[in-house]
């Protein structure tokens, strides 16, 4: 059976995307993302969002650069990396 979980936990290698959350006060040129932040994270009972350096997470850094490269939208939420993306390089 498949059971949704209520607590969204994100990771950002962009330190100021993590301030403008934390304090968004602080950041009066982006009121209007921001609201719109906050509506989002009001439909969930958790929610977090922490700084992760790229050095600290290759992988995902190299999966956002292919899809860049895509040069069009592309949309997955899954668990797993898809088997048509090609690999990143291993260190």
């Amino acid at each position: 059976m498949l059971q949704l979980s209520t607590c969204q936990a994100f990771g950002t290698d962009c330190k100021d995307l993590v301030s403008m959350i934390q304090d968004p006060g602080a950041w009066p040129n982006f009121s209007t993302e921001l609201d719109e932040l906050q509506k989002l994270k009001s439909r969930f009972p958790e929610f977090s969002i922490v700084f992760i350096p790229r050095t600290e997470n290759v992988s995902s850094d190299s999966l956002a650069k292919i899809a860049r490269s895509f040069h069009r939208n592309l949309y997955y939420i899954g668990c797993s990396i898809p088997v048509w993306f090609p690999r990143p390089p291993q260190a």
